[in-house]
């Protein structure tokens, strides 16, 4: 007989580096069937290392970010994956660390590992992938779930000999009970402005009539940040609020409309308000929520759009009572100070993340940290979602104990930027031929439709579904006449897709026959919907647009997702 096995001796802990700590990640169902959480690092990691850690040596954060600086420095990644569901800790996900690459036609690297659910660290020796100088920035922690389901992730770097790192010193758990945290939300309120609308919508709650509230953003309102997406984003939860507090019996007769897209500014959301919140007809919208405070520094027009967007919600089909919220970056960035006196011009209600949150990130004792508040440099964490909708909370209840309001929310009409496309149309391959502007359209070689795309989690739904689905693409390799438009308009808006795919390249947009702009769909570097201003007029006239690759590029291609324009 044998007795118990000795266990070896220990081996002398090296120092770490802390990446991400009990973070909350979800296995969602992606486009290629399989369950994920994908955290993009893209040149990022640096800033959620000192997010965690701000006294970190400097000479870490750079090196950690490229695969060349990141082998010279770590030896070892620990990671730890905890299942939510007790019955789903003794199953198993796969881990991977993957390198951009940064030579065309190789890959860059892939540390992977199988990794049990049960909180068991698995450690990712480096040296045992060998070197490849494919390799770029990091690009993502990707981990693949058997189901969809919720874990808690915790990455760390174990360091080579010769580097040394300060300890991790947890934060204290936020009370959200707490006076102090009651003050915190009770800053986010800008102004309550006309509360009209917002009462009209509560009164026909709590008599049983329908009432659809809708939101409008861009990743933080498609829920980023948030596990799982589709309820503890910050427009669920605030929905429920309302339901909660106005809506009749257990609140079936109100409903969610939520159309936030990742990457996205105002100008894109105007194109999208009809097709995402309208609902080409099928919605009518009694609140709206319009969230790009952190998004609209890539608006060409420097808050045109935003205010015609603003009015357009405002004036259209069921004259919603429109809300602002201004959400904030990790390095306390927003535009509300642009927005707000569009806020003041609209008299709409005004809520800032930035007012509530941003003070107390400084103070000695603050109510929640800004790695507890944020999720990555962008986006909000769980609790960080939670507070946006408990600000929003704050305001429903604000808004119910006011005064009566008798006087609707009509904006002022001189704008406070500008209106210019307060009445924009906007078409794409599904509805052209019914639009009277469209003179004529010749496909040409774009007559292909793109099925890779942008992918966004709609309402409540877990599932994400493609944005512009019925668009024009002209297939790499493909050759053709040029794509041409005879329409009716003054102003002109094209919405295209962004990509990070070399096979698609740099296409002219031409107006009557000269250039209006050039388009380069990788300038960005990733899958998005982009809107750009392609021709601006004093008044409307019939024009003849041409879509067509530049000469060095005809054999790549490109794909146009839709059209908006106005006639005065």
């Amino acid at each position: 007989m044998k007795g118990p096995k000795a266990p070896k001796d220990p081996v002398e802990k090296r120092p770490v580096v802390y990446v991400m700590v009990d973070s909350i990640i979800e296995g969602s169902p992606r486009e290629n069937g399989k369950f994920q959480d994908i955290c993009y690092l893209n040149g990022r990691i640096a800033q959620k290392i000192s997010v965690l850690c701000n006294d970190m040596p400097k000479e870490i954060l750079e090196l950690v970010p490229t695969g060349e600086g990141f082998r010279k420095l770590v030896h070892t990644i620990g990671v730890t994956v905890l299942a939510a569901d007790k019955e789903q800790q003794n199953e198993q996900v796969i881990f991977e660390l993957n390198c951009l690459s940064a030579m065309q036609g190789k890959a860059g690297s892939c540390y992977r590992a199988e990794v049990p659910c049960n909180g068991q660290e698995v450690k990712i020796t480096v040296a045992d992938y060998p070197e490849n100088e494919a390799d770029g920035l990091l690009g993502s922690f990707v981990t693949t779930f058997p189901s969809h389901e919720t874990a808690k992730l915790t990455v760390c770097f174990y360091l080579n000999d010769g580097y040394t790192a300060p300890e991790l010193v947890p934060d204290a758990p936020v009370d959200f009970c707490s006076e102090r945290y009651s003050e915190m939300i009770k800053r986010s309120l800008v102004q309550t402005g006309s509360l009209y609308r917002v009462q009209r919508a509560i009164e026909k709650a709590e008599r049983g009539e329908k009432v659809v509230i809708a939101y409008l953003g861009g990743s933080i309102t498609q829920g980023a940040g948030a596990k799982p997406i589709n309820t503890e984003c910050y427009a669920y939860r605030s929905y429920q609020a309302f339901k909660k507090r106005f809506g009749k019996g257990n609140g079936d007769n109100v409903e969610f409309v939520k159309a936030g897209a990742g990457g996205t500014c105002s100008e894109l959301g105007l194109t999208r308000y009809e097709m995402d919140v309208l609902r080409r007809g099928t919605v009518v919208p009694d609140i709206v929520f319009l969230e790009y405070a952190v998004n609209d520094a890539g608006d060409e027009t420097d808050g045109v759009c935003f205010e015609s967007l603003v009015r357009m919600a405002m004036d259209g089909p069921g004259n919603p009572a429109v809300i602002l919220l201004f959400a904030v970056f990790m390095d306390d960035f927003n535009l509300q100070e642009r927005m707000i006196p569009v806020g003041k011009r609209c008299r709409t209600p005004m809520i800032s993340l930035k007012n509530a949150v941003t003070p107390q990130f400084s103070e000695e004792c603050p109510v929640i940290t800004k790695r507890q508040y944020f999720y990555d440099l962008f986006h909000p964490s769980n609790d960080g979602h939670r507070i946006m909708a408990d600000c929003i909370d704050y305001f429903w209840q604000i808004a119910a104990e006011a005064p009566k309001e008798t006087t609707d929310a009509v904006p002022e009409q001189i704008p406070a930027i500008g209106e210019k496309y307060r009445e924009l149309y906007t078409f794409d391959r599904s509805n052209y031929s019914s639009c009277s502007d469209v003179r004529e359209l010749l496909s040409g070689a774009f007559s292909e439709k793109d099925m890779v795309l942008q992918y966004v989690e709609k309402d409540a739904d877990e599932r994400a579904s493609a944005e512009f689905p019925d668009n024009w693409m002209k297939a790499p390799d493909s050759t053709g006449d040029s794509f041409r438009l005879r329409i009716f308009c003054k102003d002109l808006l094209l919405v295209y897709k962004d990509t990070g795919d070399a096979a698609f390249g740099t296409a002219e947009v031409r107006v009557d026959g000269e250039v209006t702009r050039t388009i380069n769909p990788l300038e960005i570097g990733w899958n998005h919907c982009t809107a750009y201003i392609v021709y601006e007029s004093d008044t409307a006239a019939e024009h003849d647009v041409e879509i067509a690759m530049k000469p060095e590029d005809a054999a790549k291609g490109f794909t146009i997702l839709g059209f908006g324009y106005t006639l005065k």
